[in-house]
């Protein structure tokens, strides 16, 4: 049978990996978004030393 201090902890721990897994997603959804950025200006960049301006139009 299971008590309610252990089903008190089974439902901390629970509670507590989801929050450790929703942090590790969003801290890899900023590092995308990051790198999605630094890719663009890096593309713009050489665009404009291209002078390619259907690249510049995005």
């Amino acid at each position: 049978m299971v008590t309610a201090k252990r089903l008190a902890d089974i439902g901390y721990r629970a509670f507590s990996t989801s929050m450790m897994l929703l942090t590790a997603y969003g801290g890899y959804l900023c590092v995308m978004r990051g790198h999605r950025y630094w890719v663009k200006q890096k593309q713009l960049k050489l665009a404009a030393e291209n002078q390619d301006t259907a690249i510049i139009k995005d």
